[in-house]
């Protein structure tokens, strides 16, 4: 390579020149900051109103322009080639760009950072020594504290260099944890750079087992999408669904470090109970039933029972005359709007209009010259309002399905050749409820009511949601997020294998039919960066029972003694758990107590006696607490850098079977990033041994 090109690298220390151009490119970043905040909009906005949308979008210009001290500003550098007819290297020969989380720039508009996103960073994601995208060298930073300490290069069209892994690529991605989740934005590898960038209008589907990235890619690809979609998004929306209220909070952190402020973060339940409040339970059956697609029909039909041929006439009185409209063309009116599979209220809706335009038309054979206030006139008269509510009537989504869960004779109806005898009697409330405000609703039954609202008026739909842990979806909560984006796109992830619900899906093809994305792209990650190699392995050995035939991950990373399987007598078991996270404290980084739900009282009074005060899942670990004891059935998702997993066997009794039990396990035995220890009692499951 021509030494000009580099010449700030030679004639000066290059970490001291890289330690200025951060200095200076924060700088710049404050400059933007103040320059967003002096904006004088006074003499710009017409009224109140525009000035109010105005300054609302200047302050989040200015949130979005904070420099966050521990975050670094850029972690790379690409010094371009000049390759002709090289698209990638379009009008960038010979330059340089360092690579950050936003675009930066000088008083002059000259580039300082340029954001991760843009097309001219993505061969720092992509570029190999078999392609190197026309760059000559490949620079890493790394950040200690939010400073720059060091600094790593790849060659990439140097024959005489020899390829190995980058450990500063490495360290970042083995780095110790506290606090939320971190971005990847520094460590995307090819293969999941190629879903982050894949296109808005389709929906992409990736399995991937523990530490694969799939929710940081997942992430990544919602702040991509708005970075080369923004005008459009901003209109229609963007949505993260996550299993818990716990893992969305241990997430919430990404999406703002890249500069992304306005992605709304909900639960299935979270959308679906906008008008009702959950505070009952189903039992294992009545919940399968209930997430059943079935289901969908059952409500189709109730609905549509509501509908009943108009008996008599309508007679419409206008000043001295009286227009009638027999009941058959009431009926063809009727028969029309069935056929055209309209929804209940837009139906319901246009029946009036269809009346009073039958009326219109009898006026103007009489020789009158009646307009659209007329027949809007005609729409709202007694006679044309009350045979509308014989026919087609309001239905209230929540009435329609305490009606279904509460009267036998109602149900059976209307799930005659869909659901079995037992099948209605499993979700049939034994007490019914006398109205909607006193019914123990069920999360299922939320789902069941949001359905049939859809049926009765169309959902809004959004521009991109992500949906994370998708494996434990019911069809029925798939149909509920997939109305949430039925003309825009998803990104769907999850892995079968952590399937821990009753009603968990067995296929991708069969979820991306029920969410109404039968056309995704479904890609498989099976590089696992994060868990340790002799971790994953010892996991993995359940993956025949609970996924048959489904790829286990290769881990990338060789962590000799991580993994430590201790067997203890009954009496020891608490103390010695308390002793393993008491060893694992000793180390840096989050520490994570995993147990079966039924255990967690005995281990917390077990941790208070010994004098350690812990954290509950969801709440931030900090540098002074750093030790969370963590149910089973919360721990999906979640990560931490030493895990001390209490008695194997209990996790997997505590499941209603034994193989949603054991993919419980497989969860809890993958959640550690740096070191587990498995402590046991009771003999462990089979097919661990």
């Amino acid at each position: 390579m021509p030494a000009h090109e580099f010449e700030s690298d030679t004639t000066t220390d290059p970490l001291a020149h890289e330690r200025a151009h951060l200095a200076a490119s924060r700088a710049a970043l404050r400059a933007m900051r103040e320059d967003a905040q002096a904006l004088d909009i006074r003499d710009v906005t017409a009224n109140w109103v525009n000035a109010a949308v105005l300054q609302a979008q200047i302050d989040e210009r200015i949130k979005s322009l904070a420099d966050l001290a521990h975050t670094p500003l850029f972690f790379g550098r690409l010094d371009y080639l000049h390759i002709v007819g090289a698209a990638e290297a379009e009008g960038a020969e010979g330059e340089q760009f360092y690579i950050g989380r936003r675009h930066v720039h000088d008083a002059q508009g000259d580039p300082m950072v340029i954001d991760w996103r843009a097309p001219v960073s993505q061969p720092f994601y992509r570029a190999s020594r078999k392609d190197p995208l026309d760059v000559g060298r490949r620079r890493r930073f790394g950040y200690t504290g939010g400073d720059l300490t060091a600094y790593e290069d790849e060659h990439l069209t140097d024959p005489a260099e020899a390829e190995q892994t980058s450990k500063l690529l490495q360290a970042e991605i083995e780095r110790p944890r506290v606090g939320p989740m971190r971005d990847i934005v520094a460590t995307i590898q090819p293969e999941q750079d190629e879903i982050v960038r894949s296109e808005l209008g389709g929906t992409v589907c990736v399995q991937g087992g523990p530490g694969t990235g799939k929710t940081a890619v997942g992430l990544h690809r919602v702040a991509y999408l708005l970075y080369a979609h923004r005008e459009r998004l901003a209109r229609t929306g963007t949505l993260v669904v996550g299993p818990n209220q716990s893992f969305l909070h241990y997430i919430e952190q990404v999406l703002p470090a890249l500069g992304e402020l306005e992605v709304k973060q909900a639960t299935v339940e979270d959308l679906v109970t906008a008008h009702i409040e959950v505070r009952g339970t189903d039992e294992a059956p009545a919940a399968v039933v209930k997430g059943d697609a079935r289901m969908a029909e059952v409500l189709r039909r109730a609905l549509r029972s509501h509908v009943t041929p108009p008996t008599e006439p309508v007679m419409v009185v206008r000043g001295s005359r009286r227009w009638r409209v027999p009941a058959y063309e009431i009926e063809e009116m009727v028969q029309e709007l069935l056929a055209r599979d309209m929804r209940y209220g837009a139906a319901h809706e246009a029946l009036p209009q269809r009346i009073a335009h039958a009326v219109l038309v009898r006026m103007e054979e009489a020789g009158e010259a009646p307009d659209d206030r007329v027949q809007n006139a005609v729409a709202r008269t007694p006679a044309v309002k009350a045979a509308v509510k014989a026919v087609w009537p309001a239905v209230e989504p929540a009435k329609l399905v305490l009606r279904l869960l509460s009267d036998p004779e109602f149900l059976a109806e209307h799930a005659e050749g869909l659901l079995s005898e037992d099948e209605q009697k499993a979700i049939l409330w034994l007490k019914p409820a006398r109205s909607v405000k006193t019914a123990q609703w069920s999360t299922a039954d939320a789902v069941l009511i949001d359905e049939a609202g859809d049926l009765v008026s169309r959902t809004h739909s959004l521009g991109h949601v992500v949906i994370d842990e998708a494996q434990d979806l019911s069809p029925m909560q798939y149909r509920a997020v997939g109305r949430r984006c039925s003309t825009g796109s998803a990104t769907v992830l999850g892995d079968l294998a952590q399937g821990t619900t009753p009603w968990s899906t067995q296929s991708w093809e069969q979820a991306l039919h029920h969410l109404g994305k039968g056309d995704a792209l479904v890609e498989e990650l099976t590089a696992g960066f994060r868990v340790p190699r002799d971790v994953i392995a010892y996991a993995s050995r359940l993956l025949p029972v609970i996924s048959p035939g489904l790829a286990p991950v290769e881990s990338v990373r060789e962590s000799p003694g991580s993994l430590s399987v201790r067997e203890v007598g009954v009496d020891g078991l608490d103390a010695a758990v308390v002793a393993a996270c008491e060893e694992s404290l000793t180390h840096e980084g989050s520490i994570g107590l995993i147990a079966a739900d039924a255990r967690v009282p005995a281990l917390a009074d077990a941790l208070t006696a010994a004098g350690h005060t812990y954290l509950s899942p969801g709440q931030e670990t900090t540098a002074e607490s750093r030790l969370t004891l963590v149910p089973a059935s919360l721990a999906k998702g979640l990560e931490y850098d030493y895990v001390v997993l209490d008695e194997p066997a209990a996790v997997v009794d505590g499941e209603p079977d034994e193989r949603t039990g054991l993919r419980r396990l497989y969860v809890a035995l993958t959640r550690a990033v740096s070191g587990l220890t498995v402590l046991h009692a009771s003999p462990l499951p089979e097919e661990l041994t």
